[in-house]
């Protein structure tokens, strides 16, 4: 009876899911992020400003089917010059899709190009790959630099934001782990793989993001259109 009474008032434990929305939540609030939910299940969205820039992070089912289960993505408006273009990608998810896109040329049998392939992979075509001796020799190894100008990657890429994109917490994120950050059309973007509850992964993603996002605002001209 006693063993009965005690399940009956004890408190019932909060579901996985909304553990880890607490937790995010509690996070956000100590930086001073904006925090809202997308419904059971559905993830949840990060935001906040740099500089006066809007951004935001959010989680949920991944767009992309080189990502697998839940992603990270992340845009910010910086207003920077509309005509470059940087992306870092995660190498082995370079060749990955280089190789994809190589079995599409070589299908005699495909003649039309499938519009469910994921942009990136235009991306390979269209951006020339660079790099240069000031960041280390582990970075290359790790991740490929693509841009229409070299001076542009240069203008982006720090020493700082190249630490930081080899210093992930363990044991969230590896090198085989699909992540892009890129600066497009003005704006910045963020994509990656993500196991839902991460939060020391979610941080560094995080920390990664705005300064990304800072060092394009420093580095990079403004779009004077705007």
């Amino acid at each position: 009876m006693f063993e009965r009474l005690k399940r009956v008032f004890a408190p019932s434990a909060a579901p996985p899911e909304m553990v880890r929305a607490d937790a995010v939540s509690e996070w956000a609030g100590t930086h001073g992020f904006s925090y809202s939910s997308q419904g059971k299940d559905q993830g949840w969205v990060l935001s906040g400003k740099i500089r006066g820039k809007p951004w935001k992070l959010e989680s949920g089912a991944s767009a992309r089917d080189y990502i697998r289960g839940e992603e990270l993505r992340a845009r910010a408006e910086l207003g920077v010059d509309g005509d470059m273009s940087v992306l870092i990608m995660s190498r082995p998810l370079k060749e990955t899709l280089e190789k994809r896109a190589y079995a599409i040329y070589t299908d005699t049998l495909q003649t039309t190009a499938d519009p469910s392939l994921p942009e990136e992979m235009r991306w390979l075509a269209m951006y020339e790959e660079f790099g240069w001796s000031s960041l280390v020799p582990d970075f290359w190894e790790r991740y490929t630099v693509l841009a229409d100008q070299r001076d542009h990657a240069l203008a982006w890429i720090d020493s700082n934001l190249a630490e930081l994109l080899l210093h992930w917490p363990q044991p969230g994120v590896s090198a085989q782990t699909p992540f892009i950050l890129m600066l497009l059309r003005g704006k910045a973007y963020l994509r990656m793989q993500y196991s839902p509850g991460d939060i020391a992964t979610l941080q560094h993603a995080a920390v990664i993001f705005t300064s990304a996002c800072e060092a394009a605002l420093v580095g990079a001209k403004p779009d004077i259109s705007l």
